[in-house]
């Protein structure tokens, strides 16, 4: 039997109802409705015809454009991208979500010194297989040469190798890699020429807008003109960043889909299927790439037929990992995802999911949560959807003996204290 229901009378949550926290504030359909037509008339369908978008191209510019829509065709010309994360993007993730709509995967960020210098690194970082195609391999570099180095022992594995231009955080910022190079355009000019002259596969790259559109699009031209075959644009700037940041720019996407003549990838706002499609319509991009939603839902692009549930996935999940033998640091991560919102719930399974050292311990909490959430033959993501949530008896008990905890050392301190001032 399970667990007594309470009715939250929340009410409908939108067309992403399943990852609500990831939707951006005042941003929606009919906010984008106006642009639909201009996306339709600002050469969307350039593509098939290989670009020519700018005007007075040379030869050679031509000539790279010609290839770059050859490539991008010879690949599917995908649409629904998984975008590369740190310890989130491996290969049995990649496996799972092309089973359900994906149909281009990143690797994970790859430090490129930390891949030429370790034969450890790169084993534990770096895996496919004959049936993980197309894949780009994502490094991160800040020295033309030891980019080559890195991405020559995995670019007769993969389609591209793409040059990261995107990562905000702080270990970017020490690190002179991502975001952090955007300001420095002679250094990319080396970088992406080199990468295009020395490697046997394509170099892409993914990049932050400016808040300037005009330095935007010029920093977009300059890196294609310097050898980028592909751009992918995440339409926010380096400074906006974090759990809640301001919604993304798709008119700076447009911009530079406007202005370029090679694929282009549209990163931001989407949290399912429908906002995905959205992206492309009104932007123009061919091509949209999901991260954090995609983590929350593997199944997110999936095209027609019921959606499975986070214990299906999970399950699903459990069995790539075990079979392409995923570090147990990187199922960690997926498996707290999945069940994110059981575990809000069922806040004692916390430390149970945290103490899991096998895929068969994370199997068995998987059994766990099942029981408390999935009952009567309705999934807990139905019950959601129905404003009913599962009460968490044990939580209130869990709570008084955290409090009772903190009181205990507040007392043991307090008692210290006096000892050290009676000596």
């Amino acid at each position: 039997m399970g667990a007594p229901l309470i009715n939250t009378a929340t009410g409908a949550a939108g067309r992403c109802a399943a990852v609500p926290a990831l939707r951006p504030p005042m941003w929606g359909l009919f906010a984008r409705l106006r642009g639909y037509v201009a996306a339709s008339a600002n050469g969307a369908a350039a593509p098939d015809a290989g670009g020519g978008k700018r005007g007075g191209l040379s030869t050679e510019q031509e000539e790279h454009s010609r290839r770059a829509w050859e490539h991008w065709r010879a690949l599917g010309a995908p649409k629904y991208v998984c975008a590369p994360m740190v310890d989130g993007s491996e290969l049995a993730f990649r496996a799972l979500v092309r089973r359900y709509g994906v149909e281009l995967a990143y690797t994970p960020m790859l430090h490129s010194r930390m891949f030429t210098d370790g034969e450890k690194y790169r084993k534990e970082q770096f895996g496919t297989n004959e049936g993980d195609r197309p894949v780009i391999a994502q490094f991160c570099a800040n020295n033309p040469e030891l980019l080559v180095k890195a991405a020559r022992y995995v670019e007769g594995e993969v389609d591209a190798i793409d040059l990261n231009l995107g990562c905000p955080q702080g270990i970017a910022r020490r690190g002179r890699y991502g975001s952090f190079l955007m300001e420095e355009w002679d250094l990319l000019r080396r970088i992406v020429g080199t990468a295009k002259k020395e490697l046997q596969v394509p170099i892409w790259c993914k990049i932050r807008i400016f808040p300037d559109v005009e330095k935007t699009v010029a920093y977009a031209k300059m890196l294609v003109d310097a050898g980028a075959s592909l751009i992918a644009v995440h339409g926010r700037t380096r400074e906006q960043k974090g759990k809640n940041p301001p919604p993304a720019d798709w008119d700076q996407i447009k911009a530079v889909k406007n202005a370029l003549d090679v694929p282009v990838i549209a990163n931001g706002n989407v949290c399912c299927k429908e906002d995905a499609d959205e992206a492309m319509r009104y932007t123009g991009a061919d091509a949209v790439m999901a991260a954090w939603a995609l983590l929350d839902n593997p199944a997110m692009f999936k095209k027609d037929g019921q959606m499975p549930s986070r214990l299906e996935l999970l399950r699903e999940y459990l069995d790539i990992a075990e079979e392409v033998q995923t570090p147990m640091k990187q199922v960690r991560l997926h498996v707290f995802k999945l069940i994110r919102s059981r575990l809000d719930v069922n806040m004692d399974l916390n430390e149970a999911t945290a103490k899991c050292r096998s895929i068969d311990d994370f199997r068995q909490l998987g059994k766990q949560v099942e029981e408390r959430t999935d009952f009567d033959g309705v999934s807990f993501e139905e019950r959601q959807k129905r404003g009913m949530v599962v009460v968490n008896a044990v939580a209130p008990r869990k709570k008084r003996k955290v409090e009772s905890e903190k009181i205990e050392v507040k007392r043991g301190v307090n008692l210290l204290t006096s000892l050290k001032t009676a000596v």
